[in-house]
C-alpha cells in the first residue's frame, strides 16, 4: 500500500480544519474581576475605569477596604475564587485601600465612616448616593454584602 494517499488525506483534513475561522465575538464576562486603583485624581480614575468597563461589557463599582478588615477579606476571597453569584458576573471592582487613599477618596466624595464601602459611580466618575458601608464579620459577610451590592447596582 502506498503512503501517498494517507499524506494527502492528512493535508485535506488540515486544510478543512485550518481553513475555517469562527466569527470573533467579544469575550463574555464569566466572573467578577478586580482592578487595583492607581494613584491620581479619584474622579479621573473612576471615569476611565467606567469607560473600560463599559467597553468590556461590565458594570463598575468602587470598593474601599483594608487588609485588616475581616469582611473586606472575605469579600475579596469570594471574588478571587469566583464564588460571587451569577448576578454579579459582569462586575468590575475598582479597589481602593482606605488606609492609603482615605484623603483623596473623601475629597472626591467617596469617603465614609466604615469599610468595606461600595459606591456605584455616576457616568462622569463622581460618587453617587448609591452606596453602602460595613458588613458583618465571618463567612456571613458575603450573604450580607451581595444583596446590598445588587441593590445599588440595579438602581
Amino acid at each position: 500500500m502506498s503512503k501517498a494517499p494517507h499524506a494527502l488525506s492528512g493535508l485535506l483534513v488540515v486544510a478543512l480544519v485550518g481553513g475555517c475561522t469562527p466569527k470573533a465575538e467579544p469575550p463574555s464576562p464569566t466572573a467578577a474581576d478586580l482592578v487595583k486603583a492607581p494613584g491620581g485624581a479619584v474622579t479621573d480614575i473612576v471615569y476611565e475605569a467606567l469607560r473600560v468597563a463599559e467597553k468590556d461589557g461590565r458594570r463598575l463599582v468602587v470598593y474601599v477596604g483594608a487588609s485588616w478588615c475581616e469582611p473586606c477579606e472575605v469579600f475579596l476571597g469570594a471574588l478571587h475564587a469566583g464564588e460571587l453569584p451569577p448576578s454579579l458576573a459582569d462586575l468590575r471592582v475598582l479597589k481602593f485601600d482606605n488606609d492609603v487613599d482615605d484623603e483623596r477618596l473623601s475629597a472626591a466624595g467617596y469617603g465614609g465612616q466604615m469599610i468595606p464601602r461600595f459606591v456605584a459611580p455616576r457616568a462622569n466618575g463622581s460618587a453617587s448616593a448609591r452606596r453602602f458601608e460595613g458588613s458583618v464579620k465571618g463567612p456571613e459577610a458575603i450573604a450580607n454584602i451581595v444583596p446590598r451590592l445588587e441593590t445599588i447596582l440595579a438602581e
